[in-house]
């Protein structure tokens, strides 16, 4: 009984977050192609559908939207977890619509933020012109951004810590390690928090304090 129960819990969580649960079926099948490919190609494939310089100048929408749909770890299950811990959370929240609003934005934003660093650091030569076809695919960014605007779905003042952890997490990589992408992902946590407009009129936020008493009754 209680398995039938889990199972129709879990049918109901996944039809309340379609959007989620389709992008991650996509991620999954696009990441079993990635399987069959040999690596020489599966390189040359991913950079054709990059979000670097070179892509960009020549179709920034295809690869804007293609570079959202493959992963190049090759491992899909931390995403399945990632998807359902904040992006179902999010989708259930803001309803669907608004939560694309904020990945597109995040994705967009912070691509283009992070690909503009690149561009200013190869005009200065502080990287080689071949930064320009640099591999840049990939969810991250509107993961990230998804991550900052659920910071107002939180009440206070644990709304603070979770902001604090989100903030520390990308801030430590963006320090220690330099990278474009890690400038990526920070942009994309402050373009999430920005989005706090799409966030009203969508309830009282959640009060872990409320929901451990509920759970206790």
């Amino acid at each position: 009984m209680w398995m039938r129960r889990g199972l129709r819990a879990a049918k109901a969580y996944v039809r309340s977050a379609p959007g989620t649960y389709v992008w991650l079926l996509i991620l999954f099948l696009t990441t079993v192609a990635l399987h069959h490919m040999s690596p020489k190609f599966e390189q040359h494939f991913l950079l054709h559908r990059s979000t670097n310089l070179r892509e960009l100048s020549n179709d920034p929408v295809r690869v804007l939207f293609s570079s959202a749909m493959w992963i190049d770890s090759g491992h899909w299950l931390p995403y399945a977890v990632l998807y359902t811990v904040f992006h179902a959370q999010a989708e259930r929240w803001l309803g669907t619509l608004r939560w694309l609003l904020v990945c597109v934005t995040a994705h967009v934003l912070a691509t283009l933020i992070s690909e503009g660093a690149v561009l200013w650091a190869i005009q200065r030569h502080v990287v080689p012109e071949s930064a320009v076809n640099t591999l840049d695919v990939g969810v991250s960014y509107a993961l990230a951004g998804v991550m900052g605007v659920l910071t107002y779905r939180i009440a206070p003042p644990w709304r603070y810590l979770y902001l604090a952890a989100v903030l520390a997490f990308y801030a430590v990589s963006l320090v220690t390690r330099h990278t474009f992408t890690d400038l990526g992902h920070f942009t994309a946590v402050l373009i999430g928090l920005g989005c706090c407009p799409l966030t009203r009129g969508r309830g009282e936020p959640w009060n872990p304090r409320k929901a451990l008493f509920a759970l206790r009754r």
